[in-house]
Order: structure tokens, then sequence, then C-alpha cells
């Protein structure tokens, strides 16, 4: 299969800019997706707020930017960061770390000082001052519960990739050390051995996976992290983390592909079929496989299930530029029925996920 069996280049370009302008407008008018936390309401859909889903946003917009010196992508990243400054920087936890690791690529490519401090201290934060698990693992603390001594997939996405990049641009060994020790324990203590897929999460309180919970997302954050901090450490051929992350995301990828829906999209529990087909996931699926068959990590054979999954993510692009099949911000299960009852709607992280792996497609033109 050839990208020309897929759809053509301009309008995967036009598919793109669908997406990123219906990211930017995307509010929650009603409530009906706003978080309670004792009191503490936290936005989660709406674009224009500092957290995970946006994080995640920038970064899919900002890879679309340096693939194609879009300078409309560079406005809304640019524009993103102005107003969030301007409005002051949220509290400090798991998931505001997330476009830190935007602002890091940002700062690499045009020395803006005014970055720096934001920089520093954030890194700082989490090296020193964020809240830890038995043997030293990054708490998975978020607005609201503290998830005492829980490590959570999301946390190498949002809080790990930003560190990790930061100790590369300051050049502090202390922070990459850190980072590689993280991902070390996450695959410890979330990877199931009978799949090589990751569980959710882990507690340290009861010492157990929860509902071992193969959630789609959660994995989804796992294969886009491997490849993207291989690349954010530099790590060299024959390093020995360097083979023992790409041997893990082997084992996932192989499982992956034999879960896969004829539809292209993987269900929101992997292995369950009775559980809703889930667009987000199948985007991040879609764009680690490709990024990794293009660097040569995995296998090449592999194109072909990240094409499928980029067929069926195109489908699920409705008229006004929205990603369907959705789910909402998911926090921790005992229960597999919890999975499969999470909400569907448009959400940033869903728009991102699919800019980014449409923008990674973009390399099968070249």
């Amino acid at each position: 299969m050839t990208q020309a069996n897929v759809i053509e280049k301009k309008e995967i370009i036009q598919y793109i800019n669908l997406l990123m302008n219906n990211l930017t407008e995307i509010k929650d008018n009603t409530g009906e997706f706003l978080l309670n936390f004792d009191g503490l309401i936290v936005d989660d859909k709406s674009w224009h707020v500092w957290n995970w889903p946006q994080g995640v946003g920038l970064y899919g917009i900002y890879k679309y930017w340096k693939l194609t010196n879009d300078q409309k992508a560079l406005d809304i990243i640019n524009q993103w960061f102005e107003a969030r400054f301007e409005e002051g920087v949220p509290p400090k936890n798991v998931n505001t770390m997330a476009p830190f690791l935007t602002l890091a690529f940002l700062y690499e490519d045009t020395r803006n000082q005014t970055f720096l401090p934001y920089l520093e201290d954030w890194a700082e934060w989490v090296m020193y001052d964020m809240p830890r698990t038995s043997e030293d693992g990054l708490q998975h603390m978020t607005y609201g519960p503290e998830n005492k001594n829980q490590l959570w997939d999301d946390t190498l996405m949002m809080t790990v990739l930003p560190l990790a990049k930061i100790g590369k641009l300051l050049n502090r060994p202390e922070y990459l050390e850190e980072a590689k020790k993280q991902f070390l324990i996450h695959i410890k203590y979330l990877t199931d051995r009978k799949t090589g897929l990751w569980f959710h999460g882990w507690t340290f309180e009861e010492n157990h996976n929860y509902a071992e919970a193969l959630w789609g997302r959660g994995n989804c954050w796992i294969t886009i992290a491997i490849p993207e901090i291989i690349e954010i450490l530099e790590l060299k051929k024959g390093d020995f983390l360097r083979e023992f992350l790409i041997d893990t995301l082997n084992r996932q990828i192989e499982t992956l592909a034999k879960y896969q829906d004829v539809s292209g999209l993987w269900h929101t529990l992997i292995n369950d079929k009775t559980s809703y087909l889930e667009a987000s996931a199948s985007a991040g699926f879609a764009y680690g496989i490709l990024k990794s068959v293009h660097k040569r990590y995995i296998s090449q054979e592999y194109k072909d299930v990240a094409y499928k999954a980029i067929r069926g993510i195109i489908r699920e692009i409705n008229d006004d530029g929205a990603l369907q099949k959705v789910s909402v911000g998911t926090g921790m299960g005992d229960t597999l029925d919890f999975y499969k009852e999470i909400k569907i709607t448009t959400m940033p992280y869903g728009q991102s996920l699919a800019v980014l792996a449409l923008s990674e497609f973009l390399h099968s033109y070249i």
C-alpha cells in the first residue's frame, strides 16, 4: 500500500487545517464537561486554558509547523502562550507541565529569553518539589486528587518529556538521568507482561494495577513518548536504554497490530471488542507507529497498520473539523466498565493527536 491508496497530500493538509481551526475554537459552553474537585472547577475542553489537553494540542501544531513552515500554525502557538502568560501561569502539577514541551522547543528555535525563567523554574519543581511515590517515581498529582503513591501512563508524556527536553537545552545532565529513571520505573510497574500493552496505573498503597485496564489513550501516550524520548535524549545505536525502549515499544506495537479493528481504529479498552472505538488513542497510535517506522525503530511492515489507522481517523473528521469518537478526560478506574462508560465529545487532545498523526503521515510524500 502506498500513500496514494490513502489520500492526496493536499487533502491531508486541508484536514490538518480543519482540525486546527476547530481546535482553537473549542469551548465548553454548557459546563457539561467541567470537572469539579471539591469546588475546584477545571476546564479540560476549552482551548484557552493552560492544562494537558492544550499542551498536547500545542505539540501537534508545533510538529506540523516544523514540517511545513505554515505561519498560521506558528501564530496559533505564539498567541496561545502570549495570552496564557498574560493571564498568569496555573499551579504546578503533572498535567500543567505539558505545555512546556512545546515551549522548550520554541525556546530552542527562537532563544526568546522571556521563556527561560519559566523553563528553569518548572523543571526545578519537577526535580526537587514534585511529590514522589515509593521507589522515587513521579506521583501523578493533578488538580484535585492527590493520587498518592500512584504511577500513571500519562506522566511520561506530560511531565517527563518536557523535563528531558529542558535538560538538553539547559545542559542539566541530572534532568536527563531523572527522565531515564522515570521511564524505567514506569515500565517496571505499568507494562503487562502477557501482552506488552500498558496498564493505566499502579498504586504503591495496595500494590496493584487497579482494574488492570489496557486503556487505549493511556497506551497511546507510550507509543508517542518512547520514540520522542529516544530523539530528545539523542540515544545512539547500541545504547542500552535505547535498545531497551525499542524492545518495549516493539512488544506493544506487535500486540496493537493484532487488536486493530477493521475500521483502522482501536477500542477504548484495546483487548475488549465490547468497548467503543476511540479515535484519539487511534491517532496517537498512528503517530507513534509512523514515527517509529520512519526512524527505523520498528519493522517497516507496521506501516500498513499506521496507514489503515490514518484512513480510519480521516473518516472520523466531520465537516466542522471535529474528530469524532473522542473520550473525555479519564481518571483511574477500579472496574473495566468505568472505561466503557466514559463520555465522548470533541476534545483538544483529539484534534491535536489527529494533527500529529496526519503531520507525520506527510513524511510519506517526501
